[in-house]
């Protein structure tokens, strides 16, 4: 029965993967929100949907926090592209009876860039900057031995100078288990919300209703109206096998395919290996088949101990950006 599904489900991902689409780049708003957090799971190509064994896996898929145990509190920061600063923390704790309750912070921060123009191309003297925030609550279940839900609420606002955008959004997932030694199957949908528009004193213009009339006020304060846009929807699923290679040792494969509202569909896939319950070696390629892809390549490790009865891991990920060179995480955790 296992072999059935695991040769079903690999020809689903399979399938999902080479679905080819006309390239839609560039047609959401929020894009940080597709940025991927985890050190750990970048390292695995971004393959997560099936990982519950670190608390940022909720980012992927938030059924993951289903399986969880104890209050735990993990962060992440990369020097994401062109030295924009990017961060991201979560915090969770159990509620008897009702399952594992959890918080989430997403910061991208262009820092401070200098205005140009045409007619002053060294600058004007001004700064502006971009920031990028969201606020996620959820809560997760273990419904039972093998099944996982989770629910997420998120705020959005992006800020660029004196303009800003608002946006909610809501993300689902589901993790399944044959056994907690055997096959995984997970499923997620991100960012399914309203939809973003830009307003702000940098939108508002003078304007004259009547250039034809003398007398009149030529100096009418004025709002320019921007589109709205939808959020970066990104639907996922994937399988993971953990293979116990002996009492300490363990190797994890990791296949997702993903299917988002801005881009073509593509699949990732990845590998983790843990030497002694300690040290982990982790690597993967992210995003096959994507349209114009500047991804690729991803490694990185990992190491978990136990110090004055809190779990602490360390974890370090790589990821190729092609023209756009490469992007550094570095993500600690601690468990009680």
């Amino acid at each position: 029965m296992t072999r059935k599904i695991f040769i079903i489900c690999s020809a689903l991902v399979l399938v999902v993967a080479n679905l080819l689409a006309q390239s839609k780049t560039g047609t959401s708003i929020g894009a940080f929100l597709s940025i991927e957090p985890s050190a750990h799971i970048a390292a695995m190509g971004n393959a997560g949907v099936t990982v519950y064994s670190e608390l940022q896996a909720i980012y992927y898929n938030p059924g993951a926090v289903g399986f969880m145990q104890g209050t735990s509190v993990q962060f992440t920061h990369s020097v994401w592209l062109a030295d924009i600063a990017y961060d991201y923390g979560v915090f969770k704790f159990d509620i008897e009876g009702m399952g594992n309750i959890y918080a989430a912070f997403t910061s991208l921060n262009s820092g401070e860039i200098d205005v140009r123009t045409v007619e002053q191309p060294l600058g004007t003297g001004e700064r502006y900057s971009v920031s990028d925030v969201a606020i996620g609550i959820g809560i997760g279940r273990q419904i039972s031995e093998r099944f996982s839900v989770g629910l997420q609420a998120n705020y959005i606002q992006e800020t660029i100078w004196h303009s800003a955008m608002n946006a909610f959004s809501f993300s689902v997932g589901t993790i399944y288990r044959i056994s907690p030694d055997g096959l995984h199957l997970g499923a997620s949908i991100s960012n399914f919300g309203t939809r973003g528009q830009f307003s702000g004193r940098d939108l508002q213009v003078p304007y004259d209703q009547s250039i034809s009339k003398y007398g009149d006020n030529s100096q009418l304060q004025a709002e320019l109206l921007t589109n709205d846009f939808a959020l970066p929807v990104m639907f996922r699923v994937g399988i993971g096998m953990p293979v116990q290679l002996s009492e300490s040792n363990t190797l994890t494969v990791a296949v997702d395919a993903f299917h988002p509202s801005d881009n073509t569909e593509s699949m990732s896939v990845g590998a983790e290996y843990i030497f002694d319950h300690l040290i982990a070696l982790r690597a993967g390629y992210q995003n096959l088949f994507l349209q114009d892809s500047e991804v690729g390549l991803t490694f990185g490790t990992g190491i978990e101990y136990e110090m004055s009865g809190y779990k602490i891991n360390f974890d370090y990920g790589w990821a190729d950006h092609g023209r756009l060179k490469e992007a550094h995480r570095i993500s600690v955790g601690i468990m009680l």
